[in-house]
């Protein structure tokens, strides 16, 4: 019985690259029934800051699979990027880009070129929770959570154990974020212990990155929250050769989307240039998605053959290399013509057949016994000298809570600071209860009056939590 999916060509190159690629699905014999939406600019300019009709997210969710070209968002107006919208409101929590180099047929430093990113897709900074609090100072909360971790990594895990793969690289930087992306590691640590046949090894993102970018025939999957993960898959897309040849698969519990990582090429639209590869191998992506694996096989060797053949678009021609320089729908009769073969100097595919992810749903823990420590009050004050904040706050000290720390942006300056240090107007100050004695959240909030009462500031509290017994905040720099 066919698979009904939901479509929508996006904006400027997007419904050509979409023709061209529902074209080859269909030469191909993929067993699927497209229902179309409207989504991105024409639906934004219409008023709808969201870039999507609740009609058509009713579509969605009833076909559980979406194939989306690109979208333009409109710049300013407060309009909400519909990737960021669409991954979070479906619960896409894997975003997984494999990058493989075309070489010699794609121009690359990096000819042994195969892994695969995996990026966490639903939180992390792209919570999108920010605030103005001073003056000088925003703030951007970092929300990485347990249940985030454990499904991401063990996506990342399943899918090297599914697709034959030996290693699985985990990047994060939790020699300083000791807490967020310590917990990211942590809990890579604990999955992948249940897989001793699969390789793991940890790296800090920075150096990781140094290494993929000049190295990345050392990796093989490589599993990072948010923010990293989309930064460097794109770098490793552009150093097999090609942003433009990337496709993506998003995948949650119950639904997933599938797209080419590139932007909608405004400048490109209605002449026939565009490069249909990403889309079509986010399709392909989406086909090994549904159980389509003999299509699927079908199409991505009949594509690698259109590669070494030379039949190129305008974006990867190379004189020299390149045989014929062709527009998207030529590219795509190419494929098509070539549907059948396989490739004789690339590798062809095989796809694994009935091969399934097992992927639980997140089982909650038990409660870990939990105490309050403290408290850090942030202050909104102008002056520089943190010697005189630390007298004025000491003043709604109470008789077994006292003032204990002040930092700014991060790094003590009281007590025992630096006159070196530059300060902003946007400063913490950490009470403690005294030796001996306990915090309660009336004490806080005795705090935080007295606070009122003598004119100090408070824009944001946070609570200094212990949980076990092992505190779980992280100190002062310098402390």
């Amino acid at each position: 019985m066919a698979t009904r999916i939901t479509i929508a060509k996006g904006d400027g190159i997007g419904p050509e690259i979409m023709d061209a690629t529902l074209q080859i699905l269909q030469a191909a014999g993929a067993d699927l029934i497209y229902d179309e939406i409207e989504v991105g600019e024409k639906v934004y300019l219409s008023g709808n800051t969201a870039g999507i009709a609740p009609e058509s997210w009713d579509v969605i969710r009833r076909n559980k699979v979406f194939l989306k070209a690109p979208i333009t968002t409109p710049q300013g107006g407060g309009y909400k990027s519909l990737n960021v919208t669409t991954r979070k409101f479906l619960g896409l929590y894997s975003n997984v880009r494999p990058c493989k180099s075309l070489h010699p047929f794609v121009q690359t430093k990096h000819p042994e070129m195969d892994l695969v990113i995996i990026r966490e897709n639903e939180e992390d900074l792209y919570a999108g929770i920010e605030h103005q609090q001073t003056d000088e100072v925003v703030q951007c909360l970092k929300l990485i959570s347990r249940p985030g971790c454990e499904k991401i990594v063990r996506y990342a895990f399943e899918y090297a154990k599914v697709n034959g793969r030996k290693k699985v690289t985990c990047f994060t930087k939790d020699n300083i974020m000791k807490q967020s992306d310590g917990l990211f590691h942590k809990v890579f640590d604990e999955i992948a212990a249940e897989y001793p046949e699969i390789e793991n090894e940890h790296w800090i993102i920075d150096i990781g990155a140094a290494k993929m970018a000049d190295t990345p025939e050392a990796f093989d999957v490589i599993v990072m929250p948010n923010l990293y993960g989309d930064v460097l898959s794109d770098v490793a897309a552009q150093i097999t050769g090609s942003v433009g040849l990337a496709g993506s698969a998003n995948i949650g519990e119950t639904c997933a989307m599938f797209e080419a990582i590139h932007g909608s090429a405004p400048r490109r639209a209605g002449q026939n240039l565009a490069n249909p590869s990403g889309l079509l191998q986010g399709a392909i992506l989406m086909l090994q998605h549904l159980g389509q694996n003999k299509i699927a096989e079908k199409i991505q060797n009949a594509w690698l053959k259109t590669m070494e053949d030379g039949v190129h678009t305008y974006d990867i021609f190379k004189e020299g290399t390149s045989k014929v320089k062709v527009g998207t729908k030529e590219f795509a009769q190419a494929v098509i013509d070539r549907l059948g073969q396989k490739p004789t100097q690339f590798k062809p595919v095989a796809f694994a057949e009935n091969a399934k992810m097992n992927l639980p749903k997140y089982q909650r823990k038990t409660p870990k016994a939990k105490s309050l420590e403290g408290v850090d009050l942030f202050v909104h004050w102008p002056g520089t000298n943190a010697n005189e904040l630390a007298q004025m706050v000491q003043k709604i000290n109470l008789e077994h809570v006292q003032l204990t720390m002040i930092t700014n942006r991060g790094i003590k300056v009281w007590p025992e600071g630096f006159e070196e240090t530059f300060c902003t107007d946007h400063w913490r100050c950490r009470f403690k209860p005294t030796s001996g004695a306990t915090i309660s959240s009336a004490d806080i909030l005795t705090l935080m009056n007295h606070a009122l009462q003598q004119g100090v500031e408070i824009i944001k509290t946070e609570n200094l939590y212990a949980f076990e017994g092992v505190a779980a905040y992280s100190l002062g720099q310098g402390q």
